[in-house]
């Protein structure tokens, strides 16, 4: 074949393929525009004040699921349920793939609000700390704007409202359950109370550490303090298990890769001049890599068991179980980050789309990416009047409002541009089968 005709095929694939960039930032641009009109704002504000006033911990979600399904059902959107328990999984467009997902959890924290304001928790020791109340409702959100337009998906969007984010690993479940078995792509996200309103802030590959807990108990023998002689101390034995895991990350673990160990719970002993028969400890530990987890995994429990032993006790150390499983690492995928990169940019504007650095935070988040292709961020909402706001986790927490319309239109413009170009890419390659 001469040059000539190859210049004339190439030219003619060109032509044949779909530009649809500039027709993916005014679909964007729609969808903001209508997840800020008043009377979907409002709606949405609503949903997140109900939520808000009724917390409920991993699995017992039960009344947010509730209100998940009544306003689906509102919006005629289909759906199944229970998936996990208490989840909900709702699909919009034409039932045909390619299939996307989003995703929002549904959990509170058992803590206290002492935020005093009119929508306040009305469940004494549990509150929406973490801004997953806000997560439901930019998905229910975006759910009303891509059913509003529904005849721009170019193939089904999977709304995936997940139970027990924060420890529970429900997305672990959720995978196993199969309802995403045919899906190609998964994102979602965070609300960042530090991070400026209307920016969302992410990076490719590595986002979150890969997460576990641990639990021993120190078992010596009790007696009078008074007379430490006839007793085996296990508090002492305890004191010098924390100071020891100090070390596995300040002199064992290499300086450029980055671990946490954690020792959060100390209980032990009831009376001042008694010492006791045990003391259990626990707490967290984190890494990026999967080597490094499991690496520091074996050496927690040899220096807990090999302290205590030094001190005349014994100790049973346990780790992840079936309720608090271990997290692996959140890992964007590498394709999906420029997508990311262009829809945001669309959505908010270039200039406010911003790379991160990686967190030693964790998501459950990161069970959909070991499937699925997945991509995950931040979305920030810092107050411009607030110049020190409350960090996630803090019963002193609040959300920003405003965040709401951003969080529903990147939803919706995600999974639509993504139908959109998957159908293109689709499309150009049946022009090239056919020359």
């Amino acid at each position: 074949m001469n040059v000539s005709k190859w210049v004339s095929i190439l030219l003619i694939v060109s032509f044949l393929k779909p530009d649809t960039s500039n027709g993916a930032s005014e679909i964007s641009q729609q969808f903001l525009d209508y997840a800020k009109k008043d009377e979907v704002f409002d709606w949405m504000v609503g949903i997140r004040r109900k939520i808000h006033e009724n917390p409920e911990l991993g699995y017992q979600e039960f009344e947010t699921s509730k209100t998940i399904r009544e306003e689906l059902d509102k919006l005629g959107i289909s759906y199944k349920h229970p998936v996990a328990v208490t989840g909900v999984v709702g699909f919009i467009g034409s039932g045909e793939p390619p299939f996307v997902a989003l995703r929002a959890d549904m959990d509170a924290l058992s803590m206290q609000e002492m935020v005093e304001w009119k929508h306040k928790s009305k469940v004494p020791g549990k509150m929406h700390a973490c801004g997953h109340d806000a997560h439901v409702t930019m998905l229910l959100g975006a759910a009303k704007i891509l059913k509003h337009h529904s005849h721009l998906l170019k193939g089904t969007v999977v709304l995936v409202f997940q139970p027990a984010e924060e420890g529970g690993g429900g997305a672990k479940v959720v995978v196993d359950s199969g309802y995403l078995e045919n899906v190609k792509a998964i994102f979602g996200l965070h609300v960042s109370p530090q991070q400026p309103l209307g920016q969302v802030f992410s990076r490719s590959g590595t986002l979150l550490a890969g997460s576990g807990v641990f639990e021993a108990v120190i078992a010596g023998k009790g007696g009078h303090a008074a007379i430490p002689q006839h007793s085996i101390d296990p508090i002492l034995a305890a004191s010098n298990v924390v100071v020891s895991l100090q070390h596995l990350v300040s002199r064992e673990a290499d300086p450029l890769d980055s671990q946490v160990v954690t020792v959060a719970k100390f209980q032990g002993g009831g009376a001042f001049n008694v010492i006791p028969d045990s003391v259990t400890i626990g707490g967290t530990f984190r890494a990026f890599s999967k080597e490094s987890f499991m690496r520091l995994r074996q050496r927690i429990e040899e220096v807990i068991v090999g302290q205590a032993t030094v001190h005349r006790c014994n100790a049973t150390v346990e780790f992840a179980s079936k309720e608090k499983p271990f997290f692996p690492a959140t890992i964007n995928h590498a394709g999906l980050h420029k997508f990311f990169q262009k829809v945001a940019g669309s959505v908010l504007g270039v200039n406010n789309v911003k790379e991160m650095s990686p967190l030693t935070g964790a998501e459950d988040f990161s069970f959909y990416q070991e499937v699925i292709p997945g991509y995950f961020y931040f979305i920030g909402m810092k107050n411009e009047k607030d110049e020190e706001p409350e960090s996630l986790h803090s019963p002193f927490f609040q959300l920003n409002e405003d965040v709401l319309p951003y969080g529903a239109a990147m939803h919706a413009s995600l999974a639509a541009t993504y139908l959109l170009e998957s159908q293109s890419q689709g499309q150009h390659a049946e022009h090239k089968d056919e020359l």
